[in-house]
């Protein structure tokens, strides 16, 4: 069975340092108890080696070996542009 690597997709919140996004990774689950739809969310750095993602844009990161202290995460696709 071949190693599946996990991929997330979310909106880029930060494009400020070099080759490296931040993407907000939100994820919706109903509460346990009180039934109520709850939102939670993640933000995950990501390499971005050509520097061509901007704050807005909807993106998919895939799961990597470590790349720096904070980044585990590679964009795969930038899935939609910001206005």
């Amino acid at each position: 069975m071949a190693n599946r690597k996990v991929t997330k997709t979310g909106v880029v919140v930060s494009d400020k340092m070099d080759k490296t996004i931040v993407v907000r990774v939100e994820r919706q689950f109903k509460h346990p108890l009180y039934k109520k739809i709850v939102r939670k969310h993640k933000k995950f750095k990501a390499h971005d080696e050509k520097n061509e993602c901007k704050i807005g844009d909807l993106v998919q990161i895939q799961e990597s070996k470590p790349i720096s202290r904070h980044k585990r995460w590679i964009l795969t696709r930038i899935i939609e542009k910001s206005k």
